[in-house]
């Protein structure tokens, strides 16, 4: 299972405290991601035991990338300009999870 390369960042934390998050959860990988100018949308799984067997459960952060100085930041916050590409995002990762996820019926 190929692994996006892209890392994703939790705004609320520091860039370092990031990194060493990155470090710590190199496994934790987002499965996809989805870009459009500085917003992206990261697709991550998780395998989770259930009645049945093993299930993945799927979920998506949004972000925006910005920079402040000689530093780029992220932050989980939109403006109305940005609102389009945020929502075509994520309406790119809801068609792939739903492709993924899509179960098979033969009734």
């Amino acid at each position: 299972n190929h692994r996006a390369e892209h890392h994703w960042v939790n705004p609320a934390l520091s860039n370092e405290e990031n990194l060493l998050m990155a470090r710590k959860n190199s496994d934790n990988q987002p499965e996809k991601v989805y870009r459009i100018g500085y917003v992206s949308a990261s697709i991550f799984a998780r395998d989770v035991e259930v009645d049945d067997g093993k299930r993945t459960l799927r979920s998506v952060n949004v972000q925006k990338r910005y920079k402040d100085g000689d530093d780029y930041k992220y932050t989980s916050s939109f403006g109305l300009a940005e609102l389009p590409q945020a929502i075509r995002c994520l309406e790119l990762a809801q068609s792939w999870i739903e492709g993924h996820e899509a179960e098979i019926s033969l009734d």
